[in-house]
């Protein structure tokens, strides 16, 4: 059988000690231990500061990420889209469509009457 010692705490910080090790761990000793290898092993002091914290991160590649889509969106609008517009007219087959001509009303009516006609004659008939 493990023996144990009485370490003296603030009633504060024991309270909130045995909150967390309840929540987290089966008991308090684990909780300790685990607390000590994890400073041990990652050689870093309780009393350091580890740099942002994962909101901040996450916020800043928001900020990233959300000015690279409106970069994105730039080149598409004033580069992309022209380029495959020009690319496309240059290669479409389809022709024009024709127009009719506006032409002077004398000349209009001189169109309408036949020029040439083809002689009928229906006695030589082959």
């Amino acid at each position: 059988m493990d023996s144990f010692i009485g370490i003296r705490f603030k009633k504060e910080t024991a309270k909130r000690f045995q909150e967390f090790s309840r929540t987290h761990f089966k008991s308090h000793t684990e909780a300790l231990e685990t607390m000590l290898d994890f400073f041990f092993y990652n050689e870093i002091s309780p009393k350091e500061k580890l740099g942002p914290t994962g909101r901040t991160i996450e916020a800043k590649l928001l900020k990233r990420i959300n000015a690279v889509i409106a970069i994105m969106r730039d080149v598409e609008k004033t580069q992309t889209k022209p380029t495959v517009a020009m690319i496309q007219s240059l290669f479409q087959t389809e022709e024009p469509k024709k127009k009719r001509l506006i032409v002077e009303k004398k000349y209009a009516e001189e169109q309408s009457k036949v020029k040439f006609q083809e002689k009928q004659n229906h006695h030589n008939q082959h």
